[in-house]
C-alpha cells in the first residue's frame, strides 16, 4: 500500500485571525475579569471592608509588604512634610505632602465654624474604609488634620483633560468610560448599604460638586474622597435627611429636595420635608452622562441605559430603582455590548 507523501498529510494552516476580532476578545476578557473581581468583592465582606488587607486601624501603601498603624498627631508632626497646597473647599484645605518617600495628602480644617462637618467626615473615613473610599493613613483630631493617600490624577472634574493626555488616550473608550460609571454606582450602592446603615451623599447639589467629591486613581478606578456630608437614613426609626439648611434649586437635585410650596411662600428650613437616599439615584444619569462623554460608541451605551435612566428620573422616589438594580443593569449592558463588539452579528440575532 502506497504511503501518502508527507506534504499531503500536513493539515492546512488555520485562517488568519483579524485584528478586530483579537481586540474584541481582549475587551471581552477584560470585562469578564473586571466583573468577576467586582462580584468577588461584593460577595466578600473582608474584601470590601479592608482595602489593603490590613487589620482595622492600619494601612499599607504602594508595594509595601508591611501594615502600619494609622499615624498619630505626634507621628504626623514628626514624619510628614508638607510640600504645597493642591486644593481648597468650604471645610478644609489639602496639601500635597511626603511621608517616608511616599506622596500623601494632609487635609486641614480652614473654617472653625464647620469643625463638626470636618469631624463627621473623619468619622466616616474611619468607619467606611474599603475599596470604594480613599485610604486613611492617620489623623489628629486636636489639630483637625487628616492624612490620606495621594492620587496624582486628582478629582473627576479633570477626567476629560486627563483622557486627552497622550499617556492616557488609550483609556478614552466607551467601555473604559462605562467602567468608571460602574465604579461610581458601586460607591453609591456601598453607601446605601454601608456598615453604618443607609447613607446619603449630600454634597451633590450640582455636577461640579459631585465630581469634586471623587478621585480618579492611576489605574483608572473611582474612589470617594469627601465624606463630610453623609447623613444616615433610618426608616424603621422614621429618620429621613435634609441636605443642608438652605433652599436647593435646579434640575440636578431631585424633585423632593426642592421647596414644594411655590415662590409665594418664603423658604423655611423647618417647613422643608425630609427625604431619603433615592435623591442619589435621581442624579446617577447626569453623572453617567458626564462619564460617557462624546466619543465613538457612547451614544450606543446611552441607548442601552435609556430605560434604567428613565426609571432613575421618576418623580416619585419610591418608583426609582435601588443603586443595586442600577449597578446590575450597568454590568449587564457592559457585558452585552462587549459581546456584540466581539460578534458583530449578535445584534441582528437579538
Amino acid at each position: 500500500m502506497d504511503k501518502k507523501p508527507l506534504a499531503a498529510r500536513r493539515e492546512a494552516p488555520p485562517p488568519p485571525v483579524s485584528p478586530a476580532l483579537l481586540l474584541a476578545a481582549v475587551l471581552l476578557l477584560n470585562a469578564v475579569l473586571y466583573l468577576g473581581l467586582n462580584m468577588l468583592y461584593a460577595s466578600s465582606g473582608r474584601a470590601e471592608a479592608d482595602p489593603g488587607l490590613c487589620p482595622a486601624g492600619h494601612f499599607r501603601l504602594g508595594a509595601g509588604k508591611n501594615c502600619s498603624p494609622w499615624l498619630s498627631c505626634e507621628a504626623i508632626g514628626r514624619e510628614v512634610r508638607r510640600l504645597k497646597c493642591v486644593g481648597e473647599g468650604a471645610v478644609k484645605k489639602a496639601f500635597l505632602s511626603e511621608w517616608k518617600e511616599n506622596k500623601v495628602v494632609i487635609s486641614q480644617l480652614t473654617n472653625s465654624e464647620l469643625k463638626e462637618d470636618f469631624l463627621h467626615g473623619l468619622k466616616m473615613l474611619k468607619a467606611l474604609q474599603s475599596k470604594y473610599v480613599v485610604r486613611l493613613l492617620g489623623y489628629c483630631e486636636q489639630q483637625f488634620t487628616i492624612l490620606t493617600e495621594y492620587h496624582p490624577l486628582g478629582s473627576l472634574r479633570g477626567l476629560n483633560e486627563t483622557l486627552h493626555i497622550p499617556k492616557y488616550k488609550g483609556m478614552n473608550t466607551w467601555h473604559r468610560r462605562l467602567m468608571l460609571a460602574i465604579d461610581y454606582v458601586s460607591i453609591i450602592r456601598y453607601l446605601h448599604s454601608s456598615p453604618l446603615g443607609t447613607l446619603v451623599m449630600c454634597d451633590s447639589n450640582d455636577l461640579e460638586k459631585v465630581l469634586s467629591q471623587y478621585l480618579l486613581t492611576s489605574d483608572f478606578h473611582v474612589l470617594v474622597n469627601d465624606l463630610d456630608a453623609l447623613p444616615l437614613v433610618n426608616r424603621s426609626a422614621g429618620r429621613l435627611v435634609k441636605c443642608g439648611h438652605r433652599e436647593l434649586r435646579g434640575d440636578f437635585v431631585a424633585p423632593e429636595q426642592r421647596w414644594p410650596y411655590g415662590e409665594e411662600v418664603p423658604f423655611e428650613d423647618d417647613l422643608m420635608p425630609p427625604y431619603d437616599e433615592k435623591t442619589d439615584i435621581w442624579k446617577i444619569p447626569d453623572v453617567t452622562n458626564f462619564f460617557l462623554g462624546h466619543i465613538e460608541g457612547s451614544d450606543i451605551v446611552r441607548l442601552h441605559l435609556f430605560d434604567i435612566h428613565a426609571a432613575c428620573k421618576k418623580t416619585d422616589p419610591a418608583e426609582r430603582p435601588s443603586a443595586q438594580q442600577v449597578l446590575d443593569t450597568y454590568r449587564k449592558v457592559l457585558t452585552l455590548l462587549i459581546r456584540e463588539a466581539a460578534m458583530p452579528g449578535t445584534r441582528e440575532m437579538l
